[in-house]
Order: structure tokens, then sequence, then C-alpha cells
């Protein structure tokens, strides 16, 4: 066992020092760059779409010197209640003098109206759909009375109370903690396990499996290339992490908040990080296997989709677990290896226990484990063909012709 860690440390020191050295790795450092700001540009963009569309618009029709009241008191309302508590107030004219009826202003598309307020303040009419009048009427009839008062209505000011916790909607909030954590470990084990696969397709093109193979256990040669791409892809989130916090730090945003998790914010951390090397480990000794078995590059991409496919229905299935805590359910999720992670990073954020995590964190070792071997056993017996396996073919064939005299 020592002599396989060893050789297997060689193959990782070799594997690592390749990889990083390599032109290849700067763009796949860069490579996550790309993706996110995609989708930070494409999510504000659409953002901003669907608030323009989607932002009612109020319209009024009254009097001039009406109209002109109740947006004073709108603006004067705002500063108190904030700027997005009421909607949009456009003036869209006079019924009086336009001879226009409120479906006609609703008509044009261009002021994008939700309701069209005519009459007067005293009796004020709101033209629109059911939904949209039932949204606006609280709001109208408020700046309505208010108007009519001059400015001399006071509003009664509440005394805010603020609880810690809640027993109610305490595991609603941590429930968006654990869902934050699975999809981080599923996002971050996709995105850098792939890459496993094709590891072995080069080396077994161009012979260099043959001269690992008669040099060092097999066993090695997988878990020193498994260790390598996990080093690989810390190294990538050391850097990413890096990066991310220098500029949180210099543009200064403001970070979302998420409920303290059950077992608290260093812990929960400490076991995003562990289960994510748990998940990676296990998926890439399966990757490791499968791609020992592919004789192309080809065979690599074909097999990558519905393992790939696999793991998405695995979080999906760990996601809707986390809403059976206790239950047989999420039970299953949390003892099935690879759903694992994802269920037991769930739970962390839901219940305080932590015997349970050394529990399935000792399985899931044994599980990768179980996998890598599982992969060296098929690689011996399908790949590697030669030794005593060549001989008896060879006998065979011989005692077959044997039988067969040749003429002269």
């Amino acid at each position: 066992m020592k002599e396989i860690i060893r050789a297997a440390f060689v193959i990782a020191r070799r594997d690592f020092t390749a990889i990083i050295y390599s032109k290849a790795f700067i763009f796949f450092l860069l490579g996550p760059l790309f993706p996110v700001l995609v989708g930070f540009a494409a999510g504000n963009l659409g953002g901003q779409i669907a608030k323009d569309v989607s932002q009612p618009v109020v319209g009024i029709a009254l009097a001039k010197e009406e109209a002109g009241k109740i947006l004073s008191a709108r603006e004067s309302l705002s500063k108190t209640l904030g700027d997005s508590y009421f909607a949009r107030m456009i003036v869209v004219g006079d019924p009086a003098a336009d001879q226009k009826t409120p479906q006609s202003y609703l008509a044009k598309k261009t002021d994008n109206l939700s309701v069209v307020v005519t009459g007067t303040l005293a009796k004020p009419v709101i033209t629109g759909t059911a939904n949209a009048i039932k949204r606006e009427r609280a709001d109208i009839e408020l700046l309505a009375g208010y108007a009519q008062s001059g400015g001399t209505m006071t509003l009664p000011r509440s005394t805010p109370d603020i609880v810690v916790e809640s027993a109610n909607n305490d595991k609603k909030l941590r429930t968006v903690t654990a869902q934050g954590g699975q999809f981080l470990i599923f996002f971050l084990t996709i995105l850098l396990a792939g890459m496993v696969l094709s590891n072995l397709v080069e080396e077994k093109s161009n012979k260099i499996i043959e001269i690992l193979a008669a040099s060092i256990p097999m066993e090695s040669v997988f878990l020193g290339k498994l260790f390598a791409m996990l080093s690989m892809a810390l190294l990538g989130l050391l850097v990413w992490t890096t990066v991310g916090l220098i500029g949180f730090a210099a543009i200064g945003p403001d970070l979302p908040t998420y409920p303290m998790p059950a077992v608290g914010w260093p812990m929960f951390i400490g076991l995003c990080f562990t289960y994510f090397i748990m998940a990676y480990l296990m998926l890439g000794a399966l990757f490791l296997g499968i791609g020992a078995m592919a004789a192309t590059v080809r065979e690599v991409q074909t097999i990558s989709m519905p393992v790939t496919m696999a793991q998405l229905i695995n979080f999906f299935f760990a996601s809707y677990a986390l809403t059976k805590t206790g239950e047989p359910i999420e039970k299953f999720a949390a003892i099935f290896p690879f759903s694992s992670p994802f269920a037991m990073i769930g739970r962390a954020a839901l219940e305080p226990v932590l015997w349970h995590h050394a529990v399935a964190i000792i399985g899931q070792i044994f599980f990768a484990i179980l996998l890598l071997r599982l992969g060296v056993y098929l690689f011996k017996k399908n790949v590697m063909k030669s030794g005593s396996a060549g001989r008896a073919k060879d006998d065979g064939a011989r005692r077959l012709f044997g039988f067969i005299k040749m003429p002269g």
C-alpha cells in the first residue's frame, strides 16, 4: 500500500506540473469568466426588460388642478413610504376637454397604462382590468384622500419589534442557504470533473500507458491522475475565489445576505469545501474509469453527455429531498453516494447535528475507493490484453492449426 501511494504521488506531481505549466491552463482559469460575464449581462438586460414591461403605469385624466394635487401627494408620500411603493403616474389628459373616454387612453400602447383615473378626487373612477383595479385601488384612494386634505393627513407610524428567529419561517429561510450550497457544489463539480474523462485517452494513444503499467501498479496511475486533477481544480478554485474577493472589495457591491445555517457559517463553509472534494473524487473516479475504457476523444464526448445528465438528476433529486427532511426519501438521498454530498450540505443548513456528516464523509470515501478499484479492474481486464492472456490465445491457435498439414 505504501508503494502504491508513493507511485501515485509521483504520477500526480508529473501530471499536475505538466498541466499548470501548459498554455491551456491559462484558458482553464479564464474559462469561467466568460459565462459569468454573459450571465451577468443577460441577467441585467433581462431584468431591465422585464421591469420596463411589467411596471404598471397609472394614467391621470382629471382636471388640471386636481391632477397636480394627486401628483404632489404621490411625491410627498413617496418620501415616507419609498418611491417604489406607488406605481408610476402620468397625466394623459382631461376627458372633459379632450372629449375622450378612459378606454381610448388605455388603447394607446405607447403609454403602457394599467388603469386610468377619471372623475374627481372626491369620487375617483378607476378604469382597467379587474386585476389592475384590485392592485391599484387602495393606493389611488390613499393619494386622493391625502390630496383632498391638502397634505394635512397624518399617517400612523408603527414601532418595529424585530425578532431574531421565528420558528414559523426559520426552516424556510435556511432552505435558501441549503439550496445555495447545493448549487455551488454541483456547479463546481460539473465544471471541473468533466476533464477527467479524457485524461487517459492521450496516453493510451501514444503508448505511454504501457510504460506506466509495466513500471508501477495501475492503481497508482489512476489514483495519481485523480489527485492531480483534484489539485488543479482546487488551485483554480483558489484563484477564482481570490479574484472574486478582490473584485467585490474594489467595486463594493452589496452582497446578498443568506440566513445563517444551523451548523454556523464557519462549519457550513468547511462542509461545502469537504463535500465538493467528495463529489469530485466520486464523480472523478467514475469518469476516470469510463474514460479509460474509451479509445478516442469522440467516444469520450459521446459518453460525457449521459453521465452529466445522470449527475443533474442526482442534483434535482437531492434538491427535492431537501423539502422532505427526516422522511425516507431524504434519508435515501443522504445515503445514495452520488446524491449524498448535495443532500448532506442541505441537511447542514437545516439541522445542527454533526455526527451525520462524519458518517456520510467516511461512506463517500469508501465509495470513491470502490469506484477507483472497479475502474482499474475493468481497465486491466478489457484494455491491458497482454501476458498470460495473450499466450493462452496463441497456444489455442497453435493447437487448432496443428491438425492441418501443409502440402510438401
